[in-house]
């Protein structure tokens, strides 16, 4: 499949994935979301992809939902986009055994700011900004808002950002624990393309294991969680990438990981 509105790049293991709408903020259109989505998939089945990246193109990240195009699509009704586009997207993040990095450059805004808090990590321009726009709308957070918001930053806080719609620029994002890391922006390229080589060259069959107990965890209770990680470190224990850890810290050199 070819796209049109994003770019999908792979090189060292790292598949960076651009939401490529510049001229309007990389708002999504249906077709923005139905070649991302495509795009994870095809992330996720490549085995040379070890670490995905998401970005945007331009000053934004993502400011939402294409309003304008909704209306000349004439589309209506809220349900089926979140289901047939988004909510497919944020799932398909969440249960992709590898790490995904948001790469913030500007604004991440409604369905972006989600888009961003579904990542695994997220590491910020100091231009970036999040903002649960819905409410200056009449709108309620969508995409998985709701669900990561109040675990990332407190449920007060969570809901001031859905009540009020104000902006969280990127310094307050990184004490609130909204993004891992912050850095220039003429230093967001490097510093994403250092922290996703170190991901993609890292032990990629735990840290999938790792992202799976830590999703389970969110809603399970301590018994069951101690249970599944028993299992999850039986089957890490049992992988090539353990015996090579094993072996490199024996002859004290750096492991060659593969994921396997």
């Amino acid at each position: 499949m070819s796209y049109e509105t994003i770019l999908y790049n792979q090189d060292e293991g790292v598949l960076t994935i651009t939401l490529n709408r510049p001229d309007v903020l990389n708002a999504f259109n249906s077709v923005m979301g139905r070649e991302l989505l495509d795009a994870l998939k095809k992330a996720e089945r490549d085995p040379e992809a070890r670490c995905v990246v998401i970005t945007g193109a331009g000053r934004a990240f993502s400011s939402g939902e294409d309003l304008k195009a909704r209306q000349a699509e004439g589309i209506t009704e809220f349900g089926p986009t979140l289901r047939d586009r988004y909510n497919p997207i944020v799932l398909r993040i969440r249960n992709m055994d590898k790490p995904v990095l948001g790469s913030i450059n500007g604004v991440a805004a409604g369905a972006g700011c989600s888009l961003a808090l579904a990542c695994d990590l997220r590491i910020a321009s100091e231009k970036a900004r999040f903002i649960e726009v819905f409410v200056r709308v009449g709108l309620v957070p969508d995409s998985g808002s709701s669900f990561f918001l109040p675990r990332l930053v407190g449920l007060g806080k969570a809901l001031e950002m859905a009540f009020l719609g104000d902006e969280v620029g990127a310094e307050e994002a990184l004490r609130l624990g909204l993004v891992n890391r912050m850095v220039p922006a003429e230093e967001l390229e490097t510093a994403t393309r250092e922290l996703a080589l170190r991901l993609a060259k890292g032990p990629t069959k735990a840290i999938g294991l790792a992202k799976r107990a830590m999703n389970r965890a969110l809603t399970m209770d301590l018994e069951d969680l101690m249970e599944y990680e028993a299992y999850g470190q039986e089957v890490a224990g049992a992988s090539a990438d353990y015996q090579e850890g094993v072996a490199a810290f024996s002859e004290k050199r750096p492991a060659n990981f593969t994921g396997k």
